[in-house]
């Protein structure tokens, strides 16, 4: 019986890998002589993006022809569909994104990635570095992502001008806090909302100093001292009501859309890609929006953070390498391709130097939105976008960072900003 077991076992497996090849990395031709190339994601505006890029792909190079299959699946079904068919050596898709926090996960041991270095290379100079660096490994870039995820700080102008506050003369964290304290005074309103069930208020704050969970070389760092005096000063806020925790714990709830579209609070710290929330869900705030970078934690301190992201890979899987690579190249290192990025998702390309292109001058939804100067402000700091650590250890670190920390710190007040972080990183240290 155990015999009998282990063979049919087998036998639906191979079964399973043989039904998978037909949407997976078994490229072949279409009755037209295109190339088929299959794409795993897990966001359908990605998937729209990649097939009108394959459009155009097709329009400029009519003897490379491909016909792209762009599948998205659920997010957590797509990364252990990929692992696992990755794993097992068949059954991967020749293009597939991979999330940020998820990537580590793919550069254990050797990689099951194509290494990329040969399109990054010529364009490496143009590229904001630390969004290359995350997807990388021994040198080896393996994955390409769509934006720097540039943090920024979002000002309702209309409630700072009856508050007489100059957003433009906030410099450091000290000014900001000064500059809450006459908002407060004068409308009744917080100045700006903190997240205790979500990490975007916290972590985009340390790494902007140069720290993070994990130091670069893998260890836990979370529990030291700029970590745990960022976390005190995010409390202190709360305390003297010069902040409000976000109504339903995070910037991404119906209830804090609702709160902020009503002017419920002066500012709020997000990444670029979160402009498409505020178009989406928050309508009556269009023009009284703008976007500045954070302010500075010491006088020559960064002004940005790179947060999240999304590193679009090559499975070794693919059977035309050369050819996924250079429609890869076109559709997220070519200047059109960081172009329709910011047209077509509203994020912040990794190609620095098309931020000054008339093109993403150009009206659109999120111009109009938050005015025409987006890109200069990306441009005074392009120089200053640390992205965080990421390690396999990451999605537990952070979910323990909001259950254990900021949860318990900043909405119950029921540990200190120093004993919370530490109780976390000794438990991380055992992992």
């Amino acid at each position: 019986m155990l015999l009998f077991t282990l063979t049919m076992t087998v036998s639906l497996l191979l079964s399973g890998c043989s039904s998978e090849a037909s949407d997976s990395g078994q490229s072949g031709k279409s009755s037209d002589g295109a190339t088929k190339l299959t794409l795993w994601t897990f966001v359908e505006q990605h998937a729209k993006f990649y097939k009108y890029m394959a459009d155009e792909w097709n329009k400029k190079h009519p003897d490379k022809k491909i016909e792209l299959q762009a599948t998205t699946y659920p997010y957590d079904d797509m990364h252990n569909k990929l692992l696992l068919s990755l794993q097992s050596g068949v059954g991967a898709p020749d293009i597939a994104d991979i999330e940020i926090s998820r990537f580590s996960n793919f550069l254990k041991g050797k990689p099951q990635l194509v290494e990329l270095n040969d399109i990054v290379e010529p364009v490496k100079d143009k590229i904001v570095q630390s969004r290359l660096n995350i997807y990388s490994k021994d040198g080896k870039y393996y994955g390409i992502d769509f934006h720097v995820g540039a943090t920024v700080i979002y000002y309702n102008k209309e409630l700072l001008g009856k508050a007489g506050v100059d957003p433009n003369k906030i410099i450091t964290w000290e000014d900001f806090k000064e500059a809450g304290k006459k908002v407060v005074s004068a409308t009744g309103k917080p100045m700006i909302t903190i997240e205790t069930n979500d990490l975007w208020s916290y972590w985009p704050l340390i790494v902007q100093q140069g720290s993070d969970f994990y130091g670069k070389d893998g260890n836990v760092t979370l529990d030291n001292e700029i970590n745990v005096k960022t976390l005190e000063f995010l409390k202190q806020l709360l305390d003297e009501k010069i902040a409000k925790a976000a109504p339903g714990g995070g910037h991404h709830t119906e209830e804090y859309y609702g709160f902020m579209n009503k002017g419920g609070a002066a500012s709020v710290v997000m990444p670029m890609w979160y402009m498409g929330r505020f178009t989406d869900y928050m309508p009556d705030l269009k023009g009284k929006m703008i976007i500045r970078p954070m302010p500075r934690w010491t006088a020559d301190g960064n002004r940005s953070a790179g947060m999240g992201g999304t590193g679009t890979a090559i499975t070794n899987q693919c059977k035309n390498v050369k050819l996924a690579k250079e429609f890869l190249a076109f559709a997220k290192l070519s200047r059109e391709g960081n172009i329709q990025i910011w047209k077509q998702l509203g994020f912040d390309p990794i190609r620095w130097d098309v931020w000054d292109d008339p093109a993403l001058k150009e009206p659109n939804k999120y111009t109009e939105y938050f005015g025409k100067d987006i890109f200069n402000t990306l441009m005074s700091v392009k120089n200053e976008i640390n992205s965080p650590t990421i390690t396999e250890n990451t999605p537990k670190m952070n979910q323990l960072v909001v259950q254990s920390v900021l949860y318990k710190v900043l909405k119950e007040g029921s540990l200190s900003p120093k004993q919370a972080l530490k109780n976390v990183a000794k438990e991380m240290k055992k992992q």
